[in-house]
């Protein structure tokens, strides 16, 4: 029976787990053909017949090969990693896990491997990104939460670094991104409080440095005005801050004259929060006050059925962005590398 056979497979594999760390020669050895076919056929070269790169493909998954890294970025000058500087924050339920998970889909069909950097706010991310740069971390890197005139953005751009933002930023150079149509959150949001008899409306607003707190309180008041319907944008707190925080901010404001009865959350925590706010002052979700929340995981409408809901993607976005830093990387402009995505209504729309 030919080497390459299953039957043979695994004990070939028992000998290599005990010889040490699988190499091109093991894959050769095992499959019958030439080291140099084998590394064409791992490199997904189209002079490889599909068959061939699927066999070798199969066992290298099989014996547990992994390529030199090291060897690859002398030939190649790459690394075959994609970097993602994420934001732990706590407001966005699932944020990480679905960017993630999303970027992962996007990238498991390539030889690139994702590695996450933690980002803090109260930390410089400039020197992170600048640390990935210049030690060439990666090939490509992933930022969230950008601001305006982003530091980091302007770092990449005057580096030439390829990268994809989820959001967006001010700059006239264009450059790759995937975001969420906040205006049109907002916008709809509004609409929707009004048309269930709300007489005035309010917002968590997200923090003003974020890029989309922009759009954002654009869609607010864009709706409000048209309606001409009354409104308030709190100071005290916004999306950033502690459950507790936006709590008994609600609580405290709700047991004032002229308090609003329509409440937009841009998260499920938020709108968690705010519920035990109102709660506290004995008002009923549905009766005395309607919220529209944006929802990112299926928590809120479990826990609170009647909060409506305007569905933001979060594993579609960072699938998006996944592919979209490949295209960057294989040299396609950045402005031909943009996208949007629309808000997903949970009730009906005019």
């Amino acid at each position: 029976m030919p080497r390459s056979e299953k039957s043979s497979d695994n004990e070939v594999t028992k000998t290599v787990s005990r010889a040490g760390k699988p190499t091109l020669k093991t894959i050769a050895d095992l499959t019958g053909l030439a080291i140099t076919t084998v590394s064409r056929a791992l490199g997904n070269a189209p002079q490889i017949s599909e068959a061939t790169r699927k066999r070798v493909h199969e066992v290298a998954s099989e014996i547990g090969y992994l390529p030199d890294r090291a060897a690859q970025r002398l030939k190649t000058g790459r690394t075959n990693v994609i970097s993602v500087l994420l934001d732990p924050h706590e407001e966005i339920l699932g944020f990480g896990t679905s960017l993630i998970h999303g970027l992962a889909r996007a990238l498991q069909s390539t030889p690139y491997h994702l590695i996450v950097t933690p980002s803090f706010i109260e930390g410089n991310n400039v020197d992170a990104v600048n640390y990935i740069i210049r030690n060439g971390m990666a090939d490509g890197l992933i930022l969230s939460r950008t601001e305006p005139f982003d530091a980091r953005v302007r770092l990449l751009l005057e580096n030439g670094f390829p990268f994809v933002t989820h959001g967006r930023t001010e700059f006239t150079t264009p450059h790759a991104y995937v975001d969420f149509d906040n205006f049109g959150f907002a916008y709809e949001a509004v609409r929707r409080l009004i048309a269930k008899g709300r007489r005035k409306v309010t917002i968590i607003p997200p923090p003003k440095r974020l890029t989309f707190s922009q759009h954002m309180l654009h869609g607010f008041m864009t709706a409000v005005r048209e309606a001409g319907v009354a409104y308030e944008v709190p100071d005290a707190v916004d999306l950033d801050c502690p459950a507790d925080q936006i709590r008994d901010h609600v609580r405290r404001r709700t047991a004032d004259v002229d308090a609003p009865d329509g409440i937009v959350c841009p998260g499920e925590v938020s709108a968690l929060a705010t519920i035990t706010g109102m709660s506290d002052c004995d008002l009923s979700l549905g009766v005395e006050y309607d919220i529209v929340a944006k929802q990112t995981s299926h928590l809120l409408t479990q826990i609170q059925p009647k909060v409506e809901t305007i569905y933001e993607d979060l594993t579609a976005a960072g699938e998006a962005m996944g592919e979209l830093l490949l295209r960057r990387i294989a040299g396609e402009d950045a402005a031909e590398l943009n996208m949007l995505q629309a808000p997903q209504p949970s009730f009906p729309t005019p």
